[in-house]
């Protein structure tokens, strides 16, 4: 798939605000700092489109971006920033659940997570909360490009492990590198394969 055009279409509270025009939409989203700014900005191949932090908890709000007319790529905020008050935590994961059940146009919806590390409880209580859900998702692990080559495939399979000791079968994964673009035509190669599902219905 090739990009073309990238609008930023707004910022919204809530899903009662945003867009409601019937265009798929693919939600991005992981803990903080996962990475997830760097990889919006891989897979547009724009610089800044989304806002890249040292600081983990900037994403506050659903970002819309139209993706050469056809799709909405939207940013959601990072789930797990301990530095937020409580009532903020709640409200973020209201925010996000809500937009996540009740907006009907979502398609898929890519759950980061750090290759680097281990399955992490928070990450695995959201993959979990999202089955449950019934939910469509794709895993992508983010950062491969922090590993050695001896550790890459390690990491990959331990993550998988971790994960089938509570699934029966994974969803789609993704290794990916915001830095040496690995992973950007398979991941944008999966959202157009979706596209033609639903242009053929």
């Amino acid at each position: 798939m090739h990009i073309d055009q990238v609008y930023f279409s707004g910022s919204f509270p809530s899903y009662r605000d945003t867009p409601k025009n019937g265009v798929p939409e693919f939600a991005f989203i992981g803990r903080s700092n996962v990475g997830k700014s760097s990889l919006i900005n891989m897979l547009t191949s724009r610089k800044g489109i989304a806002i890249v932090s040292n600081t983990p908890g900037k994403t506050q709000l659903i970002n819309y971006f139209l993706i050469d007319d056809g799709w909405y790529l939207v940013d959601l905020p990072g789930y797990g920033y301990a530095k937020l008050s409580k009532t903020k935590r709640k409200e973020f994961r209201l925010m996000i659940e809500n937009f996540l059940v009740k907006k009907e146009t979502i398609v898929c919806t890519f759950i980061l997570l750090d290759v680097r590390h281990d399955l992490q409880a928070l990450d695995l209580e959201f993959i979990n909360w999202c089955g449950a859900s019934q939910l469509p998702i794709a895993l992508i692990f983010t950062k491969m490009d922090k590993l050695r080559p001896n550790e890459r495939e390690k990491n990959v399979e331990r993550l998988k492990k971790s994960l089938l000791e509570h699934w029966e079968a994974l969803p789609e994964v993704f290794p990916s590198s915001a830095e040496t673009y690995e992973g950007r035509d398979d991941i944008l190669g999966y959202i157009q394969s979706i596209l033609r599902t639903l242009n053929k219905k």
